[in-house]
């Protein structure tokens, strides 16, 4: 049914296929740890933990946004979560962010078409006027158009930008799109705007706005700022080309300058390398529309449920494991810093780290980020999850987002990439619920992960290694 070759098998002309280099001899795995690293796959394609903790999650608890009071459940939440799974060194690590929350949205088209759009209010947003502002809106196709309009030329008017996403396996088409939510309240404030309205940036064609934070400091933006759902946009488009288009729009919002956020950290203990971490991690919070299921209570079930599998093993692993539930990414990628903060110390003890963070898709592709006289411990592992039905990347992975600053701190990384081709049909939508995940394509998320992360903490290789030095691997 599941058809896993034997790791020892494919080890055995790993040279042949890859073309590996003279020291490729220190990458070989010991028959016990190929032997591991199979069965862990074979039981993660059954599992039960992952799958359970995010249906769990989303169930109990529900949307978390960052520095909210759902945000606290959930770290509660979790850390019962973790005991009862009996992680070792569980703990949160508290820290404080900026906090927004939406209480109000709603836009209407005003005058003789008179009609309501579907919109939500972006992260960030000012409030509006009770009752809303009224203001005509001007059209702009992309971001760049709306910079390169003339000073003070929208005085009293919304921005509309326009810009559509587009579908990639790799989600690419992610990093363009979303440069209009982050960018457009900044740019329309100073050429005299009162408001920003932009297409969502999403791929499914529902009304079915998607949030997501813009540029700010602070709890607030520059501007009141939302999102149109797709048909919605592009209703006021076909409006505006019959003629002038005004709008009321009309947000409320709650901040403050401080709110109580955390990461929650557990453990599988480690033996003879016990003060080395490999780190897998995954961000707790999710934004308010749905339950964040793929985003990203999947990630966090993902690599839950693989560290869980390597610790029931008979024996500990050589290396400590780190499971981090990052508090608070969505609003700002606050708890990946704070942790970097708080662990700056130690860093040079992070031998490696991935973070999960991209839905639930079946994973197509294995980067990393290691020195270049590592690259044939980053052989050995691609090989491993050929089986899975994972290709093999380069060596530029960036890791994920709350991974993003240790990488730059010098932490090896990898990237197993997910399939994102219906990712962003809901993402920061209330259609983001636990019914989105295929079970199936989740176990093999956690079947990589288990394997990797088996094969980092287990070998003791040094994934920064510069120079090929000869060393031995257990």
């Amino acid at each position: 049914m599941r058809q896993i070759r034997h790791i020892a098998g494919i080890l055995a002309g790993m040279a042949i296929l890859v073309g590996a280099p003279s020291f490729a001899q220190d990458a070989d795995l010991s028959p016990e740890i190929a032997a591991t690293t199979d069965q862990l796959i074979a039981d993660a394609l059954l599992d039960e933990v992952g799958l359970q903790f995010v249906e769990d999650l989303t169930t109990e608890v529900g949307a978390r946004l960052g520095g909210s009071p759902d945000e606290a459940r959930a770290r509660v939440w979790a850390m019962n979560a973790l005991k009862e799974l009996n992680f070792d060194r569980t703990r949160v690590e508290d820290f404080t962010i900026p906090y927004w929350a939406r209480t109000r949205e709603s836009a209407r088209v005003i005058g003789a078409n008179a009609q309501d759009l579907v919109i939500t209010a972006l992260g960030g947003s000012r409030a509006t006027p009770e009752g809303g502002l009224e203001a005509d809106i001007v059209r702009f196709e992309t971001l760049s158009d709306l910079k390169a309009a003339d000073a003070d030329s929208l005085a009293g008017k919304i921005a509309f930008i326009d810009e559509r996403m587009y579908k990639t396996q790799d989600g690419s088409g992610y990093g363009l799109a979303v440069r209009k939510r982050g960018g457009c309240a900044n740019a329309a404030a100073e050429k005299g705007a009162v408001a920003c309205l932009i297409r969502s940036v999403g791929t499914q064609p529902h009304r079915m706005p998607h949030t997501g934070g813009m540029f700010r400091e602070g709890a607030l933006g520059a501007l009141p700022a939302a999102a149109l759902s797709g048909p919605d946009a592009d209703q006021l488009t076909r409006l505006l080309d019959r003629g002038p288009v005004r709008v009321n729009l009309d947000i409320g919002v709650e901040y403050a300058d401080a709110a109580p956020s955390g990461n929650v950290i557990a453990e599988v203990e480690g033996s003879d390398l016990e003060d080395e971490i490999i780190l897998i991690g995954c961000h707790l919070d999710s934004w308010d529309l749905g339950t964040g299921a793929l985003d990203d209570g999947a990630g966090c079930g993902i690599v839950v449920g693989a560290a869980k599998l390597i610790a029931d093993l008979p024996e500990k692993p050589r290396r400590t494991i780190r499971v981090v539930l990052y508090g608070s990414e969505e609003v700002g990628l606050f708890g990946a810093n704070a942790y970097a903060r708080q662990h700056g110390d130690d860093l040079d003890k992070h031998m490696l780290a991935a973070e999960s963070d991209f839905g639930a898709g079946r994973i197509w592709r294995f980067q990393t980020n290691f020195g270049e006289a590592a690259i044939s411990y980053a052989d050995v592992m691609k090989q491993v999850l050929t089986p899975l039905g994972v290709s093999e990347g380069d060596n530029a992975a960036g890791g994920g987002p709350d991974i993003g600053v240790l990488r730059r701190a010098g932490v090896p990384v990898v990237t197993p990439a997910q399939d994102g081709r219906d990712y962003f049909d809901y993402h920061h939508t209330p259609d983001d619920t636990f019914d989105k995940i295929d079970p199936e394509a989740f176990r093999q998320n956690v079947a990589v992960y288990a394997a990797f992360t088996y094969i980092a903490a287990q070998t003791g290789w040094d994934f920064r290694k510069s120079e090929p030095t000869s060393m031995g691997s257990d």
